[in-house]
């Protein structure tokens, strides 16, 4: 993958092994995976989702496309976005995306949501496009609803935290929505 510009600062680009440090600088704090069924991470952890990342790049047909968040004026991964294809059938995925505390409130996860939007309708032909974000996540909310997807409804006890159950918004947003948009 190319460098894909978000802005004239910020891209994406594809996710390397080396990139491990830059991740755990985000993904071993407890704020950031506050709302996440995972972390904070340890090293090994880190380094672990790195490689499953770079398995998934491999799979024929690829399912999962994790891009690298890289800040251009520091040379950093600062986060990333993914997307996951659920049904090749039914043309179906799943958006995600995280950041560096450093860099919320500034609009750059909306500009990832909408590139990994875009891709998902223009590049991979999707259908649909869901994401699901914590309840209590009111930034994640107001992202998902600046790139024009509908909160369709609650998930009960959607995922299993370190302290218990958690339910999840779902959002979604379909192809002819997009294009209208």
């Amino acid at each position: 993958m190319e460098k894909v510009f978000l802005s004239t600062k910020f891209y994406f680009r594809r996710l390397m092994k080396e990139d491990w440090r830059d991740v755990h600088d985000y993904a071993s704090l407890e704020v950031v995976s506050m709302f996440q069924s995972w972390g904070p991470n340890n090293a090994l952890e880190t380094m672990s989702y790195v490689d499953d990342v770079l398995k998934h790049e491999k799979v024929v047909p690829q399912s999962r496309y994790v891009h690298a968040l890289v800040d251009g004026g520091v040379g950093r991964v600062i986060g990333a976005g993914e997307i996951n294809i659920n049904s090749f059938k039914h043309r179906s995925g799943e958006i995600g995306y995280i950041l560096h505390p450093d860099y919320w409130g500034k609009g750059l996860g909306t500009l990832v949501a909408m590139k990994l939007v875009d891709k998902g309708f223009s590049e991979l032909n999707l259908h649909r496009i869901s994401a699901t974000c914590d309840p209590q996540n009111i930034s994640s909310q107001k992202v998902l609803e600046k790139v024009g997807m509908t909160l369709e409804g609650r998930i009960r006890h959607h995922m299993k935290m370190n302290d218990g159950w958690r339910d999840s918004f779902l959002y979604g947003l379909l192809e002819e929505e997009w294009r209208k948009g």
